[in-house]
């Protein structure tokens, strides 16, 4: 079997490494709001090139203490609009939902299947108050235009960098890492994840002092100062273990990013079948992260099973996009229809794709694509 990610086999790259940090953290017998926190979250920022980075629990998180700072600062309120891409993943709009905020779905372009920019101008309202800029599948999502169309219309520009840890882009005639491109980001450290914790975590990043600021106490219930409550906040914070693998797995996510990259090069210059529509390559050598090599084909169940029978993992992100999830069927911004995202969710699939993955499973895999 050729395994889509093998998290077992990627973590034992490191075992020794991550069970001596782990035993550092138990025998330090401090667990939460501790200095492996503080060292992760100096980490972090240093990398992506920001003033902050306020860990917390999970990235779904980061994005609704993000829209929640900027609620009780009066940046936005309840009703206002943030754009966002229809066919993103349900975290992104359950972040704004939660926050009572309204989710303004955007058409994606189809060849890059993140947001498309030229079109923005005709999803803003007076209500609107922020974009969503959701870097899907590890690709980053970023122009000027997409820059000036923000600050034309005074919009917040929110990184959705869940997937997309490494990824790097052209930002004010510098290369710069996503996540620390907008007004705030949320990251995501699920396992599975570039930049994979062993549970779950999650961090905000950002160069505004202030929201920092207010993101920290709101993920801690509410508080700056212990048993004074400024906000109805949050128990969302990382704990001493997952900060301390993190930092452990930091060092060596460029070397890993770079090894999705030659992967991803080479399914791309190799599949050579008409039926399989390949991602478009990004104009950046580092632009595309690759947390998923997504293809497209009007015969995905079909190609879905033909791989899988032969013992190619192969999986689906995401069969049903969040406007026709039940969660969502009540909701009063996803009348309209949306068939550029329903054909993208309805034709992708995902190829193996790891730091872990040998040189004969990924020839194997292009061999079988070319005689499907």
């Amino acid at each position: 079997m050729i395994h889509f990610s093998n998290l077992q086999k990627a973590n034992a790259q490191y075992a020794d490494e991550l069970k001596r940090t782990a035993a550092e953290v138990i025998d330090s017998g401090r667990f939460l709001q501790g200095e492996r926190v503080v060292a992760f979250e100096r980490q972090l920022a240093k990398y992506l090139g920001v003033r902050h980075a306020v860990a917390c629990a999970s990235g779904l998180d980061a994005l609704r203490l993000i829209l929640r700072a900027y609620i009780v600062t009066g940046a936005m309120a309840e009703g206002d609009e943030v754009i966002v891409p229809a066919n993103t993943f349900i975290a992104s709009i359950l972040a704004i939902t939660d926050n009572r905020l309204k989710p303004a779905l955007a058409e994606p372009d189809i060849h890059t299947c993140n947001l498309s920019i030229p079109d923005l101008e005709t999803h803003i309202t007076p209500r609107t108050k922020a974009i969503m800029a959701v870097h899907l599948y590890g690709r980053a999502c970023w122009s000027d235009a997409l820059q000036t169309t923000a600050a034309t219309h005074h919009l917040k520009i929110i990184e959705d960098n869940a997937q997309a840890m490494g990824a790097c882009c052209l930002h004010n005639g510098m290369i710069r890492h996503t996540g620390g491109l907008g007004d705030a980001a949320g990251n995501s450290f699920y396992p599975a994840k570039n930049l994979g914790a062993l549970g779950d975590a999650g961090a905000v990043t950002t160069n505004d002092d202030a929201l920092a600021e207010t993101v920290r106490a709101l993920g801690n219930y509410g508080s700056r100062r212990k048993y004074v409550f400024e906000y109805a906040g949050l128990n969302s914070r990382m704990d001493e273990m997952q900060a301390a693998f993190l930092s452990v797995k930091l060092k060596y996510l460029d070397t890993e990013n770079e090894i999705r990259r030659r992967i991803a090069r080479y399914y791309t210059e190799n599949i050579r079948n008409e039926k399989i529509c390949l991602p478009l390559p990004p104009e950046h050598k580092d632009a595309h992260a690759y947390h998923l090599f997504v293809i497209r084909t009007e015969n995905r169940d079909d190609l879905h099973a033909y791989l899988r029978r032969r013992g190619v993992e192969v999986l689906i992100h995401y069969p049903i996009p969040p406007h026709r999830q039940k969660a969502y069927q009540d909701a009063d911004w996803n009348t309209r229809d949306f068939p550029v995202t329903e054909t993208i969710h309805r034709q992708v699939l995902s190829l193996p794709l790891s730091p872990v993955m040998t040189e004969e499973e990924v020839k194997k895999t292009v061999d079988l694509l070319n005689r499907y």
